[in-house]
């Protein structure tokens, strides 16, 4: 089967019947080349997902007040919710199971300036703790600390591109900005994975917001990082007491949906990664109907190349030549044609893949990829099918007799 003899007669045929061999070759290098991108591409959306989420810490449920839709115990409809310094206090002190750090977070808009360089940056006024929740990540000097926070500081943390835009190549460290025509000390620069905007930002001290705004003690909301060992259901549990606790302490209907809201990180991540492996399951589904199209087209044609070869089978048989050797002739081009178009298309798939990179981020596709194993797992497949679909028809031809096939028109 693997004598020299039977290899020149191989490559004679295909020499001799180059548009079959091309058209057998191009079904198996498409429906593989289809199957690597479209499963790279299911691989992409999970990048995506997971790109959205870890530029911050998953362990955070973010706390925000709204406005009442429903009376409840003699207060009134249409009620806008504050919190407050105390809120922290006691969040802290009912949930200390659950808790692993908690932060304010008031924003602002303001025009930040230094000397002659303005520019409008969105400013939050945080805890210390702050920096875990965003996973903020220090280039040069310090974040907050509770020092800052006690003494009402005039400290600035400003993002890499904020020193960029005011200072140019100058370092920031030391130098005094006004921020909404407060002076501040810039203390620190930090980046941050999550982009562009994310780098634009200047964090103060809350107390200190709160000092500048007629020394008040109300916050936008509330930022509580939960412990990781608590797991997913312990993030939901967190997640309804808390809603209870706050809404008997600000007195909202427990059927107001609008009082107050939660957002769980934990629950965000785990649904989106449920949705992205769904996808990743249905694009599985496409991509290995594009495989079975291609067994399916390559036993097509196989069956046409042994019945177009019936003449020259029946002198094979007539001159000596076995069933085996007639089976394995035909079954040894099958194989060889599906073996090389299949690798060829698997190496032309991983190649889009990879020259793609983020320049499809733009449909929520980020650096889609297959692994090796899997691209090359799928190829054998479709070979050892090809071999099958080879084989059914070669095993056919291999009964039928000398005379029958002479005479075959």
């Amino acid at each position: 089967m693997l004598s020299r003899d039977n290899w020149k007669e191989i490559f004679e045929t295909i020499q001799k019947n180059k548009l079959r061999t091309f058209l057998s070759g191009f079904t198996v290098a498409l429906g593989i080349l289809i199957f690597v991108v479209l499963f790279g591409f299911g691989n992409g959306l999970i990048n995506t997902f997971d790109d959205f989420f870890g530029d911050d810490a998953t362990n955070v449920l973010f706390v925000f007040p709204g406005r009442t839709t429903m009376p409840y115990k003699g207060y009134k409809s249409n009620r806008t919710i504050e919190f407050d310094n105390s809120d922290l206090e006691d969040i802290e002190k009912n949930f200390p199971l659950f808790v692993e750090y908690i932060s304010p977070r008031i924003t602002r808009q303001d025009t930040v300036s230094y000397m002659n360089e303005s520019n409008s940056y969105r400013t939050q006024a945080v805890g210390p703790a702050h920096q875990f929740s965003e996973m903020t990540i220090m280039m040069k000097g310090r974040y907050l600390n509770e020092l800052d926070i006690k003494n009402k500081t005039k400290y600035a943390v400003i993002g890499r591109l904020v020193e960029q835009d005011l200072f140019g190549t100058k370092n920031s460290i030391g130098k005094y900005i006004d921020v909404g025509g407060s002076s501040f000390k810039v203390i620190g620069v930090f980046q941050d994975d999550g982009g562009d905007n994310e780098e634009r930002i200047v964090y103060i001290p809350y107390t200190t917001r709160q000092l500048i705004e007629k020394n008040t003690d109300k916050i936008n909301q509330i930022v509580v990082g939960f412990k990781p060992e608590i797991g997913y259901a312990g993030a939901m549990a967190l997640d309804k007491s808390l809603d209870r606790f706050l809404r008997s302490k600000k007195f909202i209907n427990p059927k107001d949906q609008n009082g107050i809201f939660i957002r769980n990180i934990a629950d965000q991540l785990k649904q989106n990664q449920q949705f992205a492996r769904v996808l990743q399951i249905i694009v599985g589904f496409v991509a290995f109907g594009t495989i079975i199209a291609g067994i399916i087209g390559i036993s097509n044609i196989m069956v046409f190349v042994v019945k177009e070869r019936t003449k020259e089978l029946g002198i094979r048989k007539a001159l000596g030549a076995t069933p085996k050797a007639v089976i394995g002739t035909i079954l040894l081009e099958s194989v060889f044609i599906t073996t090389v178009s299949g690798f060829v298309g698997m190496l032309i798939g991983i190649a889009i893949l990879s020259s793609l990179g983020e320049k499809l981020k733009d449909f929520f596709i980020t650096n889609p990829y297959i692994d090796t194993s899997i691209a090359i797992s799928a190829t054998i497949v479709l070979i050892i099918f090809g071999a099958i679909a080879g084989y059914v028809p070669a095993r056919r031809a291999a009964r039928i007799k000398p005379i029958v096939a002479l005479r075959d028109e």
